[in-house]
């Protein structure tokens, strides 16, 4: 599974434990659960690669763990210690006693990992699937992140990521109505997102400048909106990031294509597909997104 949290490598010399992120930024401190190797481990020295993960409503939430990752006052991360709990999801062991595993296949190196890591109940030990497509389709049904399929045979490569392990994310599509947009050089470059509520009301749901649209069709999108500009905004709220904005009669449908619901109920990682002809009234909210 692919578990949508922060990257935590583990370094430990019998003697000092150091954690770092994808950024190669210290995270020491903000794990305090993590730092007694000799809790979960037999080895005597040893490099872990993993990731740790918050819980929300039963499933990993990557906004619930930065609340832990993206604090920087010492004092408040005590806090954040209690109030977000943390478990660390390690899926391979680059060293051990001494000696480098990297060059290991990734069977060998997991194998090495179960013998000397004992699971307690922040600490779990990340669990292979050989049928990939029936995990693939479970992760969709529960409406997680993904899944990363791995070659056994794979050594680790210290330089960065190769296409021996690949990512399959799960996204979800949503038909939204354009409230407005911005531009850039007079050309507009990104769509101010909104749905409706059972009230008629719209919401802002997300800025998208990506997808499938070419040069041309933000140029003839450029054209095309002269009609529906307006004074007024169309959102309930006013929309983050909205400085220079042109708001928009919404009439424009627009399919997109996203990763998930943010706590904010925004789009996560949207991405334009096509615009729909379809009633923009039609753009709803379901019950369980409504905000």
């Amino acid at each position: 599974m692919k578990w949508d949290g922060v990257r935590i490598l583990t370094y430990s010399d019998g003697r000092e434990v150091h954690l770092f992120n994808r950024r190669r930024n210290n995270r020491t401190l903000h794990y305090p659960e993590l730092v007694d190797v000799s809790a979960y481990s037999t080895a005597k020295s040893v490099i872990y690669d993993g990731e740790v993960i918050a819980w929300r409503r039963g499933k990993p939430s990557f906004f619930e763990v930065m609340k832990r990752d993206a604090v920087r006052r010492q004092s408040a991360i005590r806090s954040v210690v209690q109030q977000v709990p943390v478990t660390y999801m390690i899926f391979d062991i680059l060293y051990l006693d001494g000696e480098w595993l990297t060059s290991l296949p990734l069977q060998k190196r997991q194998a090495l990992l179960a013998e000397v890591t004992r699971p307690t109940d922040r600490i779990q030990l990340v669990q292979n699937f050989d049928d990939a497509e029936g995990l693939y389709n479970a992760v969709r049904q529960q409406g997680l992140e993904g899944i990363v399929v791995k070659d056994l045979a794979s050594t680790y490569p210290l330089n960065g990521r190769d296409g021996r392990w690949r990512k399959k994310k799960v996204y979800r599509d949503v038909v939204a109505a354009v409230g407005g947009v911005t531009l850039r050089d007079g050309v507009v470059n990104a769509l101010l997102l909104g749905l409706y509520d059972t009230e008629g009301r719209l919401w802002y749901v997300g800025h998208v400048g990506t997808g499938k649209l070419s040069h041309q069709d933000w140029l003839r999108l450029t054209e095309g909106i002269a009609p529906l500009r307006q004074m007024d905004m169309p959102f309930v709220v006013k929309p983050p990031r909205s400085a220079g904005a042109v708001w928009l009669k919404p009439t424009l449908a627009v399919k997109v294509q996203f990763a998930d619901w943010t706590d904010g109920r925004t789009l996560r990682q949207p991405s334009i597909q096509a615009f729909v002809p379809m009633d923009v009234r039609e753009c709803r909210f379901e019950e369980s997104e409504a905000p």
